[in-house]
Parts: structure tokens; sequence; C-alpha cells
């Protein structure tokens, strides 16, 4: 049951992290998903605390800060700016 509510918080979390950096037209679910993970793995680096925690709203912030962090260093190397 843990891998679904990662796919979805996950694919939750990269959705409105694209929207909110304007590059979601440019990827899917999938990848929406993927950056949304990605974005757990880095805001539990930056912010402390494990990646098996339960989803509250502040672990949902701190992983859309996180995909917010991975969008926006995506965004400078392709592009060569945050926008």
């Amino acid at each position: 049951m843990g891998i679904i509510i990662w796919l979805i918080v996950g694919g939750v979390v990269g959705w409105l992290a694209s929207m909110v950096m304007r590059t979601d037209g440019q990827q899917g679910i999938l990848l929406n998903i993927v950056v949304g993970i990605i974005g757990s793995v880095i805001a539990s680096f930056l912010f402390g605390g494990g990646i098996n925690q339960v989803v509250t709203v502040t672990t949902f912030l701190y992983s859309l800060i996180g995909a917010i962090i991975l969008l926006a260093i995506v965004n400078l190397v392709r592009r060569g700016s945050v926008r």
C-alpha cells in the first residue's frame, strides 16, 4: 500500500511543482511522478527526516519545495535561466 501512496502523492506533488514552474505542458504523468518522488528525496536531505514518513501537510509541502528546486535546477541547466 505504501508504494501506491508514494505514486499518488508523487504525481500530485510533481504536477503542482510543474504548474508553479510553468513546465506542465512539457511533461506527462510519469515524469510528474518521478519529479515528485525525487523532490521528496531532495526535501528529506534538506529538511531532515526519513523518506518513509507518514504523509502530512508538512511533508507534502517539503516535497513540493524539493520538487520545485529540482525543476529549477533542470530549467537552469536546459535553458540557462530558472524562469
